[in-house]
């Protein structure tokens, strides 16, 4: 709204506390004031990086109509949303170290999974489907260090590995569309996109769980 982004009613109340901003109210056609904070737009990374750094998803609303244009509101749209794993602003990065977003799958005690960092393009692919693979994914995990995970189903049901997970890496946890992991939309999505007709010159055309977990994590 001009030169400020301003958060309203539980946003303002949240957003205020967090990053120790002033709250405000505003007149909005109620019995009373709308809780509102705000900050400036030229330097609104500083601020969207600290409500990232607390665990909080972010959508930025612009306006998308000329002001002098519209009759009564400005019309306005959610243009990005932001959360740990999808953060690529050098200004909220640590350039020593990546940013993933990993996807993992559960399927019975086999597990697979697929990270990107998306400030890098840097995108794999594996698989856990035998040995002790708890042990496993958690080596896995530690290796990558994800700042945010997608989950399907299986793995939301898993309260004991997601606590885990959560004490050990304390990644922002995302349950994601279970219909993204079934293997032949998430098949036809890495095909679409690497416009291949086969995943078999990137080695993993055998591994079918991993194939569920890096679908789901580029859809």
């Amino acid at each position: 709204l001009g030169d400020f982004y301003e958060m309203f009613f539980d946003d303002a109340l949240l957003a205020s506390k967090e990053l120790e901003i002033t709250l405000t109210g505003k007149d909005c056609g109620l019995e009373e004031r709308a809780p509102m904070c705000g900050v400036p737009f030229h330097s609104v990374n500083g601020y969207i990086a600290k409500l990232i750094e607390n665990g909080h998803k972010v959508a930025i609303c612009e306006q998308t109509q000329d002001p002098a244009e519209a009759k009564g509101l400005v019309e306005r749209q959610v243009i990005r949303v932001i959360t740990p794993g999808t953060v690529i602003e050098s200004s909220m990065l640590d350039e020593k170290t990546n940013n993933y977003l990993l996807s993992l799958f559960k399927d019975n005690n086999s597990y697979g999974f697929s990270g990107a960092d998306l400030s890098t393009g840097e995108f794999f692919i594996s698989e856990i489907t035998s040995g002790n693979q708890m042990d496993k994914l958690l080596d896995e995990l530690s290796r990558v260090r994800p700042s945010e995970i997608l989950i399907n189903e299986d793995l939301q049901m898993d309260t004991s590995l997601l606590d885990t997970i959560q004490s050990q890496f304390s990644p922002y946890i995302t349950p994601y569309h279970e219909w993204a992991y079934q293997k032949s939309n998430a098949e036809r999505c890495l095909l679409e996109h690497f416009k291949v007709q086969s995943l078999e010159g990137f080695g993993c055309q055998d591994m079918e769980y991993g194939i569920c977990a890096a679908g789901a994590l580029l859809e």
